[in-house]
């Protein structure tokens, strides 16, 4: 039940220098790989770029090809409501459920705000989740 809600993102490693970001871009642009959410942190002269996208196999192998050091992580997408308060509300709910967030970000789309977060164990998180009555996003409209 638990496993259409679990996203695939595509963690990249990257050097943190100028131009890096743009040859990124290109594979995905190259491969006609759509981009749904998209996120970078830094470490020291590396950068991590976090991206759900439409086809992550497609994605991986062209990266894989090119020798970046990548990996699929798990993620869960929760229906957030657009307005303030909206992040404090699934917060303070997952908090209560004893959810630990790793990390996350979100984006908007639309009507509603989205929260992707990775935790520690997503099928358990997301079967308590969705049993809270909070809506999760299905991974069908991320990866396709």
């Amino acid at each position: 039940m638990t496993e259409k809600y679990i996203i695939k993102q595509l963690s990249i490693f990257s050097e943190n220098k100028a131009g890096k970001l743009a040859a990124i871009a290109k594979i995905f642009l190259d491969t006609g790989v759509s981009i749904q959410a998209f996120n970078i942190a830094e470490a020291n002269n590396f950068g991590v770029v976090r991206a759900i996208v439409d086809k992550p196999e497609i994605a991986f192998n062209e990266f894989a090809k090119q020798n970046y050091a990548l990996q699929y992580t798990d993620v869960l997408a929760i229906k957030m409501k657009d307005v303030p308060g909206g992040l404090y509300e699934v917060a303070n709910l997952l908090g209560g459920l004893n959810i630990n967030i790793e990390y996350a970000y979100a984006f908007r789309s639309g009507e509603y705000g989205a929260l992707i977060v990775k935790v520690t164990n997503p099928r358990e998180a997301a079967l308590k989740i969705v049993e809270a009555g909070i809506e999760l996003l299905p991974a069908k409209d991320y990866n396709f």
